[in-house]
């Protein structure tokens, strides 16, 4: 069994999929051409923003997030302590520091108290400059965008919208990907859009931030062209076959595969309501369950499911075994008297289930019989 099945998913594509690759190779236009052109087009209009430009990869989109902010030395960055690393890694590569804050305990997300309370205390203290709020959107479940905003915006902190795990959620009626002065996406084979290496994209609905990316982008390129470099830039940009891949992957994730991702979650959520803490959705919001994660009672009873479905052939993950507080690297950053009960809790509980658009009725039967003949 697949823990997220992509041979099932380019079995049902595999004609257009296969055809949009030899039409690449035919063209020998393996950077930028038409169908990168056409994805960023059909990207842009899906989530509802005037402006969307693919690169290399998802830490690269926020890697030009930052720089479009002006991230740097002596900034604070601030994020969820419940994450993976690329959240802030970029900004601290460019002389930030993560200010992390606490997850809320029901949807995991970026708990817009503890934001605020982190702010304040970065502003006390004097030493750095709050900068930007990378506002991540867990396990494909949204931010509460009606509440961190207007701290964004009260801050005068640039906010950012990390929808690596999300592309197609929605929170009352928007898009992800249509939230914040700059949003990123990932499109690493595992996530909700995937294609077959690394991709990444950052939407804007500002014409001057996407130029200013473009440019970075191809080595910080002027009007001129890549031999006329204005600025200090980067190599990033997403090939054509990936491009033609994702096509009709974006084609069939809003034809079908959001709605047979709520099948499968409702399926787990139904059969272990009152044995584990299943996940949250707030009203109005609809998650594109990137991954289905329960609960456990304890850490030790997360680990003895994990290792008797992997006896009985079954795959389970946990996203993620550490808060980011307690990562090595990130020791050293200021905590300002923070202790981040939530997220530690949900590190040490949390498991996740296979969980796909493809995912059989029977293959999740099996997957449900198990864990409750562990319990």
């Amino acid at each position: 069994m697949e823990f997220i099945d992509l041979k099932a998913q380019y079995q049902t594509l595999k004609t257009e999929i296969d055809t949009n690759i030899q039409s690449v190779l035919s063209s020998a236009q393996f950077i930028g051409g038409p169908y990168v052109a056409e994805l960023e087009e059909q990207l842009a209009a899906f989530v509802g923003r005037k402006h969307c430009l693919t690169c290399a990869n998802g830490t690269d989109a926020l890697q030009l997030a930052f720089m479009a902010a002006g991230v740097g030395r002596g900034d604070a960055v601030f994020c969820p302590d419940m994450t993976f690393i690329s959240s802030t890694e970029p900004a601290k590569m460019s002389g930030a520091v993560s200010v992390f804050c606490d997850i809320t305990p029901d949807t995991y997300c970026l708990d817009p108290a503890g934001l605020e309370r982190q702010i304040r205390a970065v502003l006390e203290e004097g030493t750095y400059t709050p900068k930007a709020v990378v506002a991540v959107d867990i396990l494909g479940n949204p931010c509460d965008y009606d509440a961190i905003s207007p701290i964004c915006e009260k801050y005068g902190l640039t906010l950012i919208e990390d929808a690596a795990q999300s592309f197609g959620a929605s929170y009352k009626g928007r898009r992800t990907c249509s939230f914040g002065y700059i949003a990123t996406t990932s499109f690493f084979p595992a996530k909700p859009l995937g294609c077959y290496g690394d991709g990444g994209a950052l939407f804007t609905d500002s014409g001057e931030v996407d130029a200013l990316c473009r440019s970075i982008c191809v080595h910080g390129k002027g009007p001129g062209g890549k031999y006329d470099n204005v600025r200090v830039g980067l190599n990033s940009r997403l090939d054509a076959i990936q491009a033609a891949i994702l096509l009709p992957k974006l084609k069939a994730l809003e034809a079908y595969e959001l709605d047979a991702r709520q099948a499968a979650a409702k399926r787990y959520s139904d059969a272990f309501a009152g044995k584990f803490t299943t996940p949250f959705v707030a009203e109005g919001c609809v998650s594109v369950w990137a991954q289905y994660a329960l609960l456990a009672e304890s850490r030790k009873q997360r680990d003895q499911i994990a290792a008797y479905l992997r006896e009985k052939g079954i795959p389970s993950m946990v996203y993620y075994p550490k808060p980011q507080h307690m990562l090595p690297v990130f020791l050293d950053e200021p905590r300002y008297g923070e202790t981040y009960p939530n997220a530690s809790d949900y590190c040490a509980r949390t498991f996740s289930l296979p969980m796909h658009p493809y995912l059989k009725e029977a293959e999740q039967r099996k997957v449900i019989e198990t864990v409750l003949e562990m319990l």
